[in-house]
């Protein structure tokens, strides 16, 4: 079976692809600053990371935040992945880092452009937001009686169970360059999806649509983000909330 090696395999997405993957019999190797085998910072790189990468067949590259250090630590696992020869690099990136100029999304273009040019053979899927996103931006938001969401502004959230399914397909298939985009199975406004995290928690809070400002912003109220076309997943938010938060008691 096919050695792999999933960066982030600690996080949400990289640890539902290790198990997908070690369920289909594939030795996976965990990295992660918080794994206990190898644990690794990309971004600082070092011999940790020559170490891990000793005899991988594929990475599945999960690792990511927002906090920056993208490009570096991409920088350092591409290099590393050159001496170990690892023969395929699959890159999880997002919907719309082509067209919103929103720094977190320029970081991962960046990282993107860097494994087409790495000289690795290479499959980069784009993914919608996540459903846990959502949640924890309504979460945040809900904290006062008023609930702001930025108006104009839709999303198409996709079940994070599903991108790894689809990682995990990818990573014991050959190298496929650019794949087709993986969207939520809705495109709906953030009044709808609020009203639905809303509902499934128990709250009652007023909703104020408030416009904001920027090229950021532009690019999220234009829909760059989205993927409608590929409205492939099945998961709704509305079911994730409800089995989320289905058990939650009276109204608050």
């Amino acid at each position: 079976m096919t050695t792999i090696l999933v960066t982030g395999g600690t996080g949400v997405l990289g640890r539902l692809v290790t198990e997908r993957l070690r369920a289909d019999g594939h030795e996976v190797r965990v990295l992660s600053r918080h794994a206990q085998q190898y644990s690794v910072d990309l971004v600082a790189g070092g011999s940790g990371l020559d170490a891990a990468l000793a005899g991988v067949d594929t990475v599945v590259h999960c690792a990511s935040s927002p906090r920056g250090g993208d490009e570096k630590a991409a920088a350092n696992l591409i290099a590393a992945a050159r001496r170990a020869a690892v023969g395929h690099l699959v890159y999880i990136s997002i919907v719309g880092v082509d067209r919103v100029p929103f720094g977190y999304y320029r970081s991962k273009l960046a990282v993107e452009r860097m494994i087409e040019e790495s000289g690795l053979a290479w499959t980069t899927l784009r993914a919608t937001q996540f459903h846990d996103l959502l949640v924890t931006l309504f979460e945040g938001l809900s904290k006062s009686p008023v609930m702001p969401l930025p108006a104009g502004v839709s999303d198409q959230p996709v079940a994070v169970a599903e991108v790894a399914d689809r990682l995990a397909e990818l990573a014991v298939s050959a190298p496929a360059g650019r794949v087709p985009d993986l969207g939520g199975p809705e495109v709906l406004s953030l009044r709808t999806l609020a009203r639905a995290y809303l509902t499934a928690t128990g709250r009652r809070r007023a909703l104020l649509t408030v416009p904001l400002f920027g090229r950021a912003y532009a690019g999220f109220r234009a829909g760059g983000h989205l993927a409608p076309e590929r409205a492939v997943g099945r998961v709704t938010f509305g079911d994730h909330v409800a089995e989320r938060f289905g058990g939650r008691g009276k109204t608050r």
